[in-house]
């Protein structure tokens, strides 16, 4: 085993590589017992062996220790253990697609089960339009009517449907960016596996249960079977412990550990959250965590359910579920400790999530908007956060500061909740004092660019702006192109430093403020 401590920016990090050992709760116990790779056995049919019925992950005697996504596979796949490299049938039980893949993962079902052929469980499968919706385009427009269509001929039971795309709110089913809807409308649960034709899909992992992202493909064999032949990952763990900053998110924690690792550092691996920090994280912020594992490389993300996860899905499912919980002894490929106390507000500098930098380093950053949305930074809270600094200023921002809600009820928050401390304002008032734009309908919006008529879409540079296509942006990924223009420069940042930065019109570490 080989320990090592890394000094970075003024935190201490430590990164134990315990390989495939045996890994204890203990941080001055490991052991290092030898593992053979299993062979591979050829698969020869979709349907898993006749077993009388029992949960092998979580009752009886455990011969083998096993992380929380090892036991969340076993359980679907019908296995009394799994050990990462391990390929097996897993039983879906969500499916979720959207407008943009949608129409490909039906078209992919037809051609390879019949045209006539059924879905294999149609209130298991989650259809969300959310991507390109509130566009002229024709043809995104037409993605929607097709997700239609095939709803009404499977009678899928959970579409959320958007027809007047003039004004949403006459729109009840409609909610708006999937990620955020599935856990506001109860569809993820401990204990399950939840797929998505969404890189950002696992974002789902916050609840303690298995989520990732997959392609057409796949989501057309899904539809048919409610089976996906999975590869088990390994999985590296990461602790975090001290007490969060006022002026932190999880933004910072995310955008913390993918620079520490790399875009690359977690590829096909999970990444399973941890330690006193996590544990004091509200729901939304556990899934902006998860959110951005897929920015790292990561298979999934996981946090252990606790009171919190109950709590939050007191109100919303009925669905029993069962959770699971790493063994003390689980075997984990690196474990990753983190003082979050002694962490800085961070952004994500152009073109890369890992190109990380603290904020105060990028003071003379001169930029020409900013961007407040997305499944990562436009929740309810991540609203709530921007409100504050906006609030604790006093002042108006000095670039366009561009506002998307995730989802409806998200929107409905902005409009009703007040913001704790700012003498019952709310989000939407304390916006408009501060010269923000208009609150906007809720959707992916510019995130991914989209066609060009989309809401805060980077197209051309305005010819009578010295700083051109220079944005600090609440969401995901900052490649050339992503919002839009090639040539613009994107900083991945918490709510926090976005709404800092549109004061000042500059990179803006958000304590000059909060403090």
């Amino acid at each position: 085993m080989a320990s090592s401590t890394i000094s970075s920016n003024s935190t201490t990090f430590i990164k134990k590589d315990v390989g495939l050992s045996a890994f204890s709760s203990s941080p001055s116990s490991f052991s290092v017992p030898k593992t053979k790779r299993r062979n591979s056995r050829k698969i020869v049919s979709v349907m898993a062996p006749q077993q009388s019925p029992r949960s092998p992950s979580t009752t009886g005697s455990v011969k083998t220790a096993m992380t929380m996504t090892e036991k969340i596979l076993a359980r679907a796949s019908q296995k009394p253990q799994l050990s990462p490299g391990e390929n097996v049938w897993v039983d879906v039980d969500i499916l979720m697609t959207h407008d943009v893949c949608g129409p490909g993962s039906f078209g992919i079902f037809k051609k390879e089960f019949g045209q006539n052929a059924k879905v294999w469980d149609r209130e298991k499968i989650v259809i969300i339009p959310d991507h390109y919706i509130f566009t002229n385009d024709e043809r995104a427009n037409r993605n929607v009517d097709i997700l239609r269509d095939f709803c009404t001929e499977q009678n899928i039971k959970y579409f959320y449907d958007i027809k007047d795309l003039g004004n949403f709110k006459v729109n009840p089913d409609y909610k708006g960016v999937c990620h955020v809807a599935l856990a506001q409308e109860g569809h993820c649960r401990p204990g399950e596996v939840l797929l998505g034709t969404d890189s950002h899909t696992c974002t789902a992992g916050a609840f303690g249960q298995f989520a990732t992202g997959i392609g057409n493909t796949d989501a057309g064999f899904v539809l048919g079977t409610g089976k996906i032949l999975l590869k088990v990952p390994p999985t590296l763990r990461f602790v975090m412990d001290g007490e969060m900053p006022d002026y932190l998110l999880a933004k910072d924690l995310i955008l913390q550990i993918i620079g520490e690792i790399s875009v690359s550092g977690a590829t096909y691996k999970s990444m399973e959250f941890v330690g006193s920090t996590v544990e004091s994280l509200t729901m939304e912020e556990r899934m902006t965590l998860c959110n951005m594992v897929v920015e790292a490389g990561g298979k999934n993300g996981v946090v252990p359910a606790d009171s919190t996860t109950h709590k939050y899905l007191e109100d919303k499912t009925d669905v029993p579920y069962e959770p699971v919980y790493s063994d003390e002894q689980a075997r984990f490929l690196s474990e990753y400790r983190f003082d979050v106390s002694k962490l800085e507000p961070l952004v994500a500098k152009p073109h890369s999530p890992d190109n990380r930098a603290l904020a105060r380093e990028c003071k003379d950053v001169k930029i020409d908007r900013v961007y407040i949305g997305s499944c990562t930074g436009g929740k309810t809270e991540d609203f709530l956060a921007a409100a504050k600094v906006f609030h604790a200023s006093g002042k108006k921002v000095k670039v366009p500061t561009f506002l998307v809600p995730a989802t409806q009820k998200v929107w409905m928050d902005v409009y009703s909740l007040p913001v704790p401390g700012c003498g019952g304002k709310t989000c939407s008032q304390i916006f408009e004092e501060a010269g923000c734009d208009t609150p906007a309908s809720p959707s992916c919006g510019a995130c991914l660019g989209g066609p060009r008529d989309t809401y805060a879409r980077m197209n051309e540079p305005q010819a009578n702006v010295i700083v051109k296509l220079v944005c600090v942006s609440t969401t995901n990924r900052n490649f050339p192109g992503r919002m839009g223009h090639k040539e613009g420069q994107i900083y991945l940042a918490s709510p926090y430093t976005a709404a800092a930065s549109a004061l000042t019109g500059f990179v803006t570490d958000p304590r000059e403020f909060l403090q």
